[in-house]
């Protein structure tokens, strides 16, 4: 496991994204997430999840210099096991929680989303579904999981002004749980999965699932068609000519 570590300690088990700099996202995190939680899930000693970053990022999003190489297929391949990852994540039996370490921007902003709570340290870091400011789209499961957090009117000011939010504006927007200093974020990112890790399994999946089943099928029905929009978009001349000057450190 090169992108994705994993520790367990009384009962809750940490996955840290890593891989570069920034934690930018590619199919390898994407499987190496996917075949983590698919272990942890069946784990009987883990009672919650806590998914966060290594040094300064959370994750910056998709590691565009990489997809610059795919063709339509192949990135549209990666985008279907992308969003599998995030309905997966978004479903899972268990409690997660998102310690967002640094900058959680597009696709790390994603994957934050899909989780059941989320901390964010104060400072410098940023929030963000930044995609229309280079010219992208995003995906149905995304708009639908940023409703079901932050109301329909607040989900249109997210994407529509592609603002980079302060922990504190996140909070505000009902983007983020709880804002925290540095070096008391893992302590409260671990006390919220104790207290939910702490709720009867069976019943914690099942209120969970009541909440989220139906809002996660209509994801499933609408996604094939919104990652081909996505990728009609990616590859167009206006949106393409911005991702060659994205850089990723």
């Amino acid at each position: 496991m090169d992108f994705v570590q994993s520790m367990k300690r009384d009962g809750i088990a940490t996955l840290t994204l890593g891989g570069g700099k920034v934690n930018a996202i590619n199919g390898a995190v994407v499987d190496e997430m996917r075949e983590q939680l698919k272990s942890l899930e069946h784990d009987g000693e883990v009672k919650s999840i806590i998914l966060t970053g290594a040094g300064k990022f959370f994750s910056f999003g998709f590691d565009v210099p990489e997809f610059l190489s795919f063709d339509k297929a192949q990135f549209s391949q990666f985008l279907t096991g992308f969003t599998d990852l995030y309905t997966y994540l978004f479903t899972y039996p268990k409690p997660v929680v998102a310690a967002l370490n640094g900058h959680t921007i597009a696709g790390g902003c994603m994957l934050a989303l899909a989780c059941d709570y989320r901390v964010m340290v104060t400072g410098k870091a940023r929030i963000s579904l930044n995609e229309l400011s280079f010219g992208a789209s995003v995906f149905a499961g995304i708009t639908e999981m940023l409703r079901f957090t932050v109301g329909s009117a607040n989900a249109a000011k997210v994407l529509y002004s592609g603002s980079m939010y302060s922990a504190e504006e996140a909070k505000g927007i009902g983007l983020i749980d709880e804002v925290i200093a540095e070096q008391d974020l893992m302590g409260a990112a671990c006390k919220m999965a104790s207290t939910l890790g702490s709720k009867y399994p069976p019943a914690f999946s099942g209120i969970k699932s009541l909440l989220r089943k139906t809002i996660a099928e209509d994801m499933m029905r609408r996604e094939k068609e919104s990652i081909r929009e996505f990728v009609d978009i990616w590859y167009s001349e206006h949106t393409w000519a911005n991702l060659k000057n994205i850089k990723i450190v």
